[in-house]
């Protein structure tokens, strides 16, 4: 066992309140009340999940007096963000709520961070752990980078509509989950070989949340509420212990840089946890691991194994193999300096994720 090592200061930012049920989303006035949080919100939205949820919540607030604006945003870029802090100050906004997917909520992250001002979580489905942590994932223009931003004072994730999302979405949320357990294994090995800062606390979590969902595979399934709060208790506990930690280490190593890689060269990416679910399976093969666990968990979710699963050519996987670890230079991981050609393609066959 890793000693956890002494740090004089250990600054947490967690959620006030979490919660979870059929139709809660209904309860957003009074989640808002026991925040203390006054008139005008701005809801950051999409346009689908809009009429999924976004205007539930808007009817909600402007029944209550609240007077809320709207705001409908196309993509997580460094340009939407601007744009919804813009409107939050033209409307002086006191705080934000993201209701989405992904994108509506690390827009709505950023943007309340940079504004210094409340933001509120209410997601439309169970694809990562965004939905929780204090990261945002923002195209800058050039690449998909992960920022640091403040964690939600509140996550509002209701059961019923997020069972009723594309179950594909469900399962890269637990591909996700389930990348913890090599994104713990590189923080270890940064703590032997790098003498990085190491919470026994926080990999603790984040494995126990990942074993949990792992052994949960054959329960997770579509349309099933139940399955959903298995999977949304999952994301919040890996956001708890990224905020124990005060990084995203507990659940972003290598198998993350490959899938960030992977975003850069594919001309056609697939979702974030599905690509971290491949990429944990020969990151793990390469710890030495139980690579064969996760495949087969993965394979009971029906979430991607392989790249003609992902829909990606296998040259953009050994492409993505080879740039992983320059992605975050300052992360180590089982990566280290980079793998050759030969290594890249040796692992990505012995794992079936190509032919």
């Amino acid at each position: 066992m890793i000693p956890p090592r002494e740090e004089k200061t250990k600054w947490m930012q967690l959620p006030r309140d979490i919660v979870i049920g059929h139709g809660i989303i209904r309860e957003v006035k009074s989640v808002c009340d026991d925040l203390k949080l006054a008139n005008n919100p701005l809801i950051v939205t999409g346009k689908y999940t809009r009429n999924i949820a976004g205007d539930i919540v808007y009817d909600m607030l402007a029944d209550a007096g609240v007077d809320p604006s709207v705001i409908t945003i196309k993509s997580a870029t460094t340009e939407e963000v601007e744009r919804v802090k813009e409107v939050a100050l033209y409307n002086n906004s006191n705080y934000l709520l993201g209701v989405g997917s992904g994108k509506s909520i690390d827009v709505a992250k950023l943007a309340a961070t940079e504004l210094d001002l409340p933001f509120i979580s209410v997601p439309t489905a169970a694809s990562h752990d965004g939905i929780v942590s204090s990261r945002a994932s923002i195209h800058d223009g050039k690449r998909v980078t992960s920022v640091e931003a403040n964690a939600p004072m509140a996550v509002i994730a209701d059961t019923e509509i997020i069972a009723n999302a594309p179950y594909r979405l469900l399962a890269a949320g637990c591909a996700d989950i389930i990348s913890n357990y090599t994104a713990v294994s590189d923080w270890e090995l940064a703590y032997r070989l790098r003498n990085e800062p190491f919470s026994e606390y926080a990999a603790a979590l984040s494995r126990m949340t990942a074993k949990i969902v792992l052994d949960s595979v054959d329960s997770i399934k579509p349309e099933l509420e139940s399955s959903v709060r298995i999977v949304v208790k999952a994301l919040v506990s890996s956001g708890v212990a990224m905020s124990i930690a005060g990084s995203s280490r507990p659940a972003s190593g290598s198998e993350h840089m490959f899938s960030h890689a992977l975003d850069m060269v594919a001309p056609k990416p697939a979702l974030h946890g599905e690509q971290c679910g491949v990429g944990t399976i020969m990151m793990m093969y390469l710890h030495g691991g139980d690579w064969e666990r996760i495949r087969n968990g993965l394979k009971k979710l029906h979430a991607p194994t392989t790249a003609a699963e992902l829909g990606i050519e296998d040259k953009y996987i050994l492409e993505a193999l080879l740039l992983a670890h320059t992605i975050r230079p300052e992360r180590y991981t089982i990566l280290g300096s980079g793998l050759t050609p030969e290594a890249a393609e040796r692992v990505a066959k012995i794992t079936k994720v190509i032919e």
